[in-house]
């Protein structure tokens, strides 16, 4: 019922409405989280993982259509095209989408009652305090963070080399866990995407600390880097997705099959460049903004 809400030549022509999408996705999978499984025993325990399992079903139709159109233009593609261009408009559909989830998960963190919210985002608040305090990550869980609001900074040691390298290299294994999943199981990679926005949300949650003059604050400290970051990872999703279909339409000794693979490949290239240019940003230029 609910993959019928999108039209995905349509959602390509005004890729603005999956804002409301993926807003109205998240804040689906929250509520039957909270409503089913809050006070059961045990599945109140992974409320955190089953929020992310929710979101995913929803997002999966949309994604999977999305990339098979993909697929159809890049075989359809004239030589000297560009391959950003030519996927321009599902990138932009694939990045309000992730802004929808990013929102509603953050006014979700804000509004809900505390106890609420630490059990919703648990594995989340996790996996922000191991990178963020990984000497100090019991205390980081038990304060919500360290951070006062409308405060913030890189905890990495180090000279701003060493910061982009492990920043990189972090988030390059990211993407190729991003081009697997999405090699493996087509729009499996939507897990990670999924994943990462409620994670971001946590950080943006911790960064205001319920505090709504902050929120404006929040969202440019993460989104000024995340949004170069998160586009590397659609864009690494899209190539392994698009090579997962074509895989599955074409022969081997197709030379349509070809031009895809190549295709890929350089978009998977793509991916990685503007993955060190949301590196640098977040080093060089976020310090000296917050």
């Amino acid at each position: 019922m609910f993959e019928s809400l999108i039209n995905i030549k349509k959602a390509e022509r005004k890729p603005w409405e999956l804002f409301f999408i993926g807003l109205l996705y998240a804040s689906l999978s929250i509520l039957i989280v909270d409503l089913l499984f809050l006070k059961d025993t045990v599945f109140k325990n992974y409320s955190s993982i089953l929020i992310i399992t929710f979101t995913v079903i929803f997002c999966i139709p949309f994604f999977y259509y999305l990339i098979k159109l993909e697929e159809e233009k890049d075989v359809k593609m004239k030589k000297g095209t560009s391959l950003l261009k030519e996927h321009s408009k599902a990138l932009s559909a694939l990045t309000f989408l992730f802004l929808g989830l990013l929102c509603a998960f953050v006014i979700f963190y804000i509004f809900l009652p505390q106890e609420v919210t630490a059990q919703n985002f648990a594995a989340q608040m996790n996996a922000y305090c191991n990178i963020n305090y990984p000497n100090d990550v019991e205390n980081c869980i038990n304060n919500a963070g360290l951070v006062q609001p409308g405060s913030a900074s890189i905890s990495l040691k180090g000279n701003e080399l060493e910061k982009i390298f492990v920043i990189f290299t972090n988030n390059f294994f990211v993407l190729v866990f991003v081009l697997i999943f999405s090699l493996m199981f087509g729009a499996g990679s939507i897990f990670i995407l999924a994943w990462n926005a409620s994670v971001i949300a946590v950080a943006i949650g911790i960064f205001t600390r319920g505090n709504l003059l902050y929120l404006s604050s929040g969202f440019l400290r993460y989104l000024i880097h995340g949004i170069p970051e998160i586009a590397a990872y659609f864009i690494a999703a899209l190539a392994g997705g698009i090579l997962s279909v074509a895989v599955i339409r074409h022969n081997f000794k197709d030379k349509e099959f070809w031009k895809v693979v190549k295709d890929s490949i350089n978009m998977f290239l793509i991916s990685i460049i503007v993955l060190v240019a949301a590196a640098l940003i977040e080093v060089l230029i976020i310090p000296l903004l917050f």
